[in-house]
């Protein structure tokens, strides 16, 4: 049995565990991600870029008073390769 391959930037931890947040939560700000997932704000902000770079999230920055706020969507691209990515996650798991 041939398996499917597992989509390299969802199978990074961090990643993951952001595009799980994003997936039940639909968006996140970004002091959210961090306190959730425990991530240095320096690592969060690399991983959140390598998901934008990919059109898996969208980031909007914009300003809250004077405090920056930035938000992180989910995209349609996103939400099929987390999907993809349990499937094929799900077919390693069902092997008897």
């Amino acid at each position: 049995m041939m398996f499917p391959t597992l989509d390299p930037l969802l199978h990074s931890e961090l990643r993951l565990a952001i595009m799980s947040l994003l997936i039940s939560d639909v968006e996140a700000e970004f002091p959210y991600i961090k306190e959730q997932t425990g991530a240095t704000a320096g690592n969060l902000s690399v991983q959140i870029d390598k998901l934008a770079a990919a059109d898996y999230i969208k980031v909007e920055k914009s300003f809250k008073g004077k405090k920056p706020c930035t938000i992180c969507r989910i995209t349609p691209t996103g939400l099929k390769a987390f999907e993809d990515y349990v499937k094929a996650l799900k077919s390693y798991l069902d092997v008897k």
